[in-house]
Formats: structure tokens, C-alpha cells, sequence
């Protein structure tokens, strides 16, 4: 995936928060907003996995609807 095929969305953190995710993307040698994508990613794989009802984008969501 392309930087063009990525949405950008604006992201309200407590300060708490984003010290914490700051210290662990430095850890992981990520930047925070790579850090954040990566925990994003890592959550719904494992959510599809345990039928969590997330839905594909590529084939819509589940129940055809």
C-alpha cells in the first residue's frame, strides 16, 4: 500500500498516551504514526481471527449487507 492509498485521519491523544506510545515506537525503531498503524493492523487481524466481525474492505462487510 501506497501513501496515497492510506486515509488521513486527525487523532486526539492524552498526553499520557502519546508519551507511552512515543517510548515504545522508539523501542520498535518506529515513529509514533507507524507505531499506531502497526497496533491498529495487529488488533483487527487478531479480532478477524477470533470472529470479531470485523469487516474486509475488499469484500465488504459480513452478512452481504
Amino acid at each position: 500500500m501506497n501513501d496515497k492509498d492510506k486515509k488521513q485521519i486527525p487523532l486526539r491523544l492524552s498526553a499520557k498516551l502519546y508519551a507511552e506510545l512515543c517510548a515504545w515506537a522508539e523501542d520498535d525503531f518506529r515513529s509514533v504514526n507507524g507505531q499506531i498503524e502497526y497496533l491498529l493492523t495487529e488488533c483487527v487481524k487478531k479480532r478477524r481471527k477470533t470472529g470479531g466481525g470485523v469487516p474486509d474492505p475488499q469484500n465488504g462487510p459480513k452478512g452481504g449487507a
